[in-house]
């Protein structure tokens, strides 16, 4: 293992990126030939010979895949039994495991060539919205509730013995375990609707049934996903003003004076139109398209004369 590392630290950066491509390639081919065989033991019930009373169980226990692996891959195996055009696609990676597992349900002998064609090389929110549209789901209810608080675990066995010895410091009061916190989730539901859920603070809730009671003539029943809309609309145009000075009334274009940082209005403006609000960096495979954590770059760096102008 070391030795490998080593060799690895020493190629150039071309090898190391071919060397990288080469291994995913393998990878993937390796997954589909696991998926294949996952099939037939599935067909064959193989795993109840190894002492397992599910395919699942074999593949934690006996392949030691987690939880979430082994569910992924079950889910393909299972979908590929019915589509084996699946196979390859896996092998090519046109489509990835999770691609498969939520197209899984949806897919039909008229619809799974079209559907795993429209998948190609989509993400998982990507391919989410792609079955939004096969199967469109009715929106949610708006819902606002307190999540329950965990309580410690009773011991009903006394003072745990180690040893023979009772473990006192093993039983010194602790605070209660903090609930857990699903991680916010955005799923669409239909071409145009999405489902939001997240978990807020006590301060936020608060705000939240105040924002509801002052919004009571215009929002009478006080919908959270009218107020959600109106609250983000108003923060986008805040960081738009802040960001890149998009306001409804623009003063004549000024210049940075010599020697200041300062980038005026008119050209944060004018860049940001023109990189379409994203990164405006070329590398060998086209243009980055990042949105997120984006900063106003010089070409020229400031510290070398670099003006504050559209061009540079």
């Amino acid at each position: 293992m070391t030795s490998n590392l080593s060799a690895v630290s020493k190629l150039s950066d071309g090898d190391l990126l071919v060397q990288l491509e080469c291994a995913a390639a393998k990878e993937r081919h390796a997954t589909e030939q696991l998926i294949a065989l996952l099939m037939e033991v599935d067909a064959r019930k193989l795993y109840a010979k190894q002492s397992c009373s599910s395919l699942f169980t074999y593949c934690v226990k006996v392949l030691h895949f987690s939880e979430h692996a082994a569910y992924l891959r079950i889910e393909a195996a299972r979908t590929a039994r019915r589509f084996p055009v699946i196979l390859d696609r896996l092998a090519s990676g046109s489509v990835h495991l999770t691609a498969v597992s939520v197209l899984g349900p949806h897919l039909t002998a008229a619809n799974h060539r079209a559907l795993l064609d429209a998948a190609t090389y989509k993400s998982k929110r990507e391919v989410e919205q792609l079955v939004a549209r096969v199967r469109p789901q009715p929106d949610v209810p708006a819902v606002v509730r307190k999540l329950p608080t965990s309580k410690p675990a009773a011991n009903p066995a006394g003072p745990l013995a180690i040893d023979g010895a009772e473990a006192e410091t093993a039983l010194a009061p602790q605070s209660p375990a903090a609930p857990a916190i699903r991680p916010p989730e955005i799923k669409p539901l239909a071409p145009e609707r999405f489902k939001v859920q997240l978990t807020v603070s006590r301060d936020t809730y608060d705000t939240l049934r105040q924002v509801q009671n002052l919004l009571r003539h215009t929002i009478p029943n006080g919908d959270l996903a009218a107020i959600f809309d109106r609250a983000l609309s108003l923060l986008l145009a805040d960081l738009s003003r802040t960001k890149f000075a998009a306001v409804s009334h623009q003063r004549p274009d000024g210049k940075a004076k010599p020697g200041s940082r300062h980038i005026p209005a008119a050209v944060r403006r004018e860049v940001w139109r023109r990189d379409g609000g994203q990164c405006a960096f070329r590398g060998q495979r086209g243009r980055c398209g990042e949105t997120g954590f984006l900063e106003f770059h010089h070409v020229v760096p400031f510290v070398k004369g670099g003006a504050s102008t559209c061009e540079n």
